[in-house]
């Protein structure tokens, strides 16, 4: 039997719902929770603010409600104009600065009912969007984080722009709730890919350039690896289907799974590629079951074997067999980077995506600053941090200049660990944390930092992925050290992933509080001073000295 969801979308008129009338109710500052799973596909949803639910619930108040709101940016790529029309958003709308989210894109938290509507008309008014940033569709397509480092690096971007474009959901709903669109009168309304009930749950794609793996490509329900001749040119991609982070604690039909490569298609084939097996989840997913419901689970209920030999049916040819590859790490490379063009770049590391103002650095202030000057783009990462793209020699210094000054370049003086961590929102904002992440990472890491100098590995880099929950946003799984949120001060300690996400890690202490973290890796640390082998990374160690098991290995074919 379908579950309740499905019988909403089905009955929704192509995402109406009652958001309408939801939104012009004065009486609360909520909607209800049908139409908040609607909202998702707008790019929105309805939180409200934990910190202070019982004192509220205490004097008799409804919750703060407020919504988050998070736009659609293929390839986390902007202009200046853009980047200020954000920031203007921010300081009109929401409570708490910019965020870079782990899917190259900003959201906006501590928006209120009233001015939800004119945020996304201003987003809009940017050329941009927030349609399918979040609900039960291909979400924002995500990309190699500077796509301007060579020829086949902009080629790959424009694929997934123009994935981003023929995926989108094509409801005239988002027109008609918050840009005063006109309503259909008598006409049909159809969603030629999705249908009436879209999806069974999210989708997510995302694109890499070897050797970089800087989008976690094996984390998506589609990754897409870029194949680069020797000569430059873009030959193709190596398809990867059935990548996903989320779980469920203490539910082992639940987990997360990395997704396997299955072939190679050329450029021109990749949007029916890409239409294809959305259409074959579409079909074959789970929609009684949401927690099921994931591509992952498709694949693993019907087998690789049969869900490949439907794509190969539908798609009308086979795919070819998949192209040589290697990774080498799956974090940012902050600092100047030269592009193909003759144009610089620059990486600044951003911690857990918040840009805000404070004594130690104004980021909303400086890149305001830059914005206005700066006559190139803007581009965010999927580890939450931006890139300063297309700078002509000349204007280096003054960008340096610029980003020291308002405490921009804290890269440049942070510990390997530090600049290669990643935290997701959690409390007080996230109705699902069960723990803190983001305002626990800049507590933890100090006392992370003074482990690692007392065993002499304070240059060691080591990937940190803190989540308040097992859903996976920080892409959690995919730590060398992970913390997983269980309960107020308490997590799961996972260890073991790659430093090329190529692997998962594994649970190695369950439901502990700081304290027990702390020790358990001071003595992991200690082992790996002492008997770790030249170059070699702590999640390697782990498996080398047998602390952890042995995992299975995804069939990769790479190069030697």
């Amino acid at each position: 039997m379908p579950s309740h969801f499905e019988t909403v979308k089905q009955e929704s008129r192509f995402l109406r719902g009652g958001i309408a009338e939801g939104l012009a109710d004065p009486v609360t500052g909520a909607i209800s929770e049908d139409d908040n799973k609607l909202l998702k596909f707008h790019g929105s949803y309805l939180q409200d603010d934990r910190d202070i639910r019982d004192e509220r619930r205490r004097q008799k108040l409804e919750p703060a409600y407020a919504f988050m709101v998070r736009a659609r940016l293929p390839g986390g790529v902007m202009t200046t104009a853009q980047w200020l029309a954000f920031d203007k958003i921010a300081g009109d709308y929401a409570s708490s600065g910019l965020r870079i989210t782990t899917r190259q894109t900003f959201q906006w938290h501590g928006i209120i009912k009233r001015d939800l509507k004119p945020t996304i008309a201003a987003i809009d008014a940017a050329m941009a969007s927030t349609i399918a940033a979040c609900g039960d569709v291909n979400r924002n397509v995500v990309c190699n984080a500077n796509p301007v480092e060579s020829q086949a690096h902009e080629h790959a971007y424009a694929w997934a722009v123009r994935l981003s474009e023929h995926l989108e959901p094509k409801t005239r709903a988002y027109h008609e709730l918050w840009l005063d669109g006109e309503k259909l009168v008598g006409e049909e309304e159809v969603e030629p890919l999705y249908g009436p009930t879209y999806l069974p749950r999210k989708f997510k794609i995302g694109l890499a350039i070897p050797p970089l793996n800087d989008i976690d490509v094996f984390a998506q329900d589609l990754g897409l690896i870029a194949i680069v001749e020797e000569d430059g040119r873009l030959a193709g991609f190596n398809v990867a289907i059935g990548g996903g982070m989320g779980a469920s604690h203490g539910d082992p039909s639940t987990y997360p799974r990395l997704a396997d490569v299955i072939g190679f298609v050329l450029p021109e084939q990749l949007l029916a590629l890409a239409e294809t097996v959305i259409a074959v989840q579409r079909d074959w997913g789970d929609r009684e079951e949401r927690k099921h419901a994931r591509l992952k689970y498709t694949i693993d209920r019907h087998g690789l074997a049969a869900f490949k030999a439907e794509l190969e049916q539908r798609l009308g040819f086979a795919l070819q067999a998949e192209r040589a590859f290697r990774f080498d790490h799956n974090g940012d490379r902050y600092g100047w980077i030269e592009g193909h063009a003759g144009r610089w770049h620059l990486t600044l590391q951003v911690e857990s995506g918040r840009l805000l103002d404070n004594e130690a650095h104004t980021w909303l202030s400086g890149m305001r600053e830059l914005a206005a000057i700066h006559k190139g783009d803007i581009r965010l990462t999927c580890n939450q941090n931006l890139i300063i793209a297309n700078v002509v020699a000349a204007d280096r210094a003054a960008i340096d200049e610029l980003v020291a000054r308002h405490g921009m370049d804290g890269y440049r003086k942070h510990s390997a660990i530090r600049q290669h961590a990643i935290a997701c929102v959690a409390l007080p904002t996230c109705g699902l944390a069960m723990a803190e992440s983001e305002r626990y990472l800049p507590l933890l890491l100090p006392k992370l930092e003074a482990l690692l100098d007392r065993h002499g590995l304070i240059d060691a880099p080591i990937l940190l992925r803190l989540s308040g929950c097992p859903n996976g946003c920080s892409r959690p799984y995919l730590g060398e050290i992970a913390l997983i949120g269980r309960a107020p001060g308490r997590y799961d300690l996972r260890l073991g992933a790659d430093f090329r996400g190529q692997r998962l890690n594994q649970l190695y202490r369950e439901n502990v509080d700081e304290a027990a973290l702390l020790d358990v890796l001071d003595q992991l640390f200690a082992r790996f001073a002492g008997e770790r082998a030249a170059g070699e990374h702590f999640g390697d160690f782990l498996l080398r000295a047998a602390v952890l098991s042995q995992p299975r290995l995804i069939p990769l074919k790479v190069s030697a």
